[in-house]
């Protein structure tokens, strides 16, 4: 089967918007787009000579919604290869299998222009939790189904952990900025230990020690990652202050930003570290949630 781009079509501005940033992503990969829409109260496929006028009511608004979506992104990436899956299943769980059978998979997100957050409704965050594959969610720009707009050679962003694996975050992160030809740019924060604070501030020798020790290492994971893709500039950042502000203010102005979390598939409950929160909640630009191993 032809490797795939999965985008979730629910008829929203959002997943409209999702499905453009999809189309994209798969004409610069070169893969495939899959449109999928999910409802548990789908007809089954009509046989043309038995079929029931009420079964192809039923699935009208569907059809009509992808095959819509469908033609327009023909017509933005012409040559791309696109189907369409009509799916009689709880969206989530769609979702979840389609996930696993796709190089990554595109949510619309909504936006509260209020509090400048997402919103992670009963479908997304779950999926975000369990996918076994990435997951892209493309916020919609104020006002229509075109993503929100990125500066143009604007940075792949990818957040980096010292504790956890990172072979899958930042071949995930280096494919992304080769793809666009942009820099990627590596942000690591520490926060300050509660002992190596003073009245005047942080003590500068413990602030130093610790960025030193995290050059140490993020050089060394970055070494053989530089040495596959020499086409991408790569600079970072290494900050001590909260690591989930450290990567909302690295998005800003951001291609993509990437960020890595443990992989749970057989959990009860969705298991999403405070920094993958803050970005889904905070980071205007899109945001690529990558599992890897616990």
């Amino acid at each position: 089967m032809q490797p795939v781009v999965t985008v979730g079509l629910d008829g929203s501005p959002e997943s409209l918007a999702a499905a453009r940033w999809a189309a994209d992503e798969a004409g610069r990969r070169g893969l495939a787009l899959r449109l999928l829409h999910a409802w548990p109260l789908l007809a089954p496929e009509p046989d043309p000579a038995t079929a029931s006028p009420h079964a192809a009511d039923r699935n009208y608004w569907s059809q009509r919604l992808v095959h819509t979506a469908e033609a327009e992104l023909r017509a933005r990436r012409p040559g791309l290869s696109v189907e369409v899956a009509l799916v009689a299943r709880d969206a989530r769980d769609a979702l979840l299998d389609a996930a696993a059978e796709a190089e990554m998979l595109v949510l619309g997100s909504r936006g509260l222009e209020a509090v400048e957050s997402y919103f992670l409704g009963e479908v997304s965050l779950p999926v975000v939790a369990r996918a076994v594959r990435p997951v892209v969610l493309v916020r919609a720009a104020p006002g229509g189904g075109e993503p929100a707009p990125a500066s143009p050679g604007g940075p792949v962003v990818v957040a980096l952990d010292p504790r956890t694996p990172r072979d899958e975050v930042l071949d995930f992160a280096f494919h992304s900025a080769a793809a666009r030809s942009v820099p990627l740019l590596a942000v690591h924060g520490r926060s300050v230990p509660l002992h190596a604070h003073t009245p005047w501030g942080a003590d500068h020798g413990v602030t130093e020690e610790m960025t030193t020790d995290a050059r140490t290492w993020l050089n060394a994971a970055l070494r053989p990652w530089r040495e596959k893709y020499p086409q991408v500039e790569v600079a970072d950042s290494i900050r001590t202050t909260s690591p989930a502000k450290v990567v909302v203010e690295a998005a800003t102005g951001a291609a993509l930003l990437v960020v890595g979390r443990r992989a749970h598939p057989h959990s009860l409950g969705p298991r999403l570290g405070h920094v993958v929160h803050a970005a889904l909640h905070h980071a205007r630009c899109p945001v690529a949630v990558v599992p890897h191993p616990a």
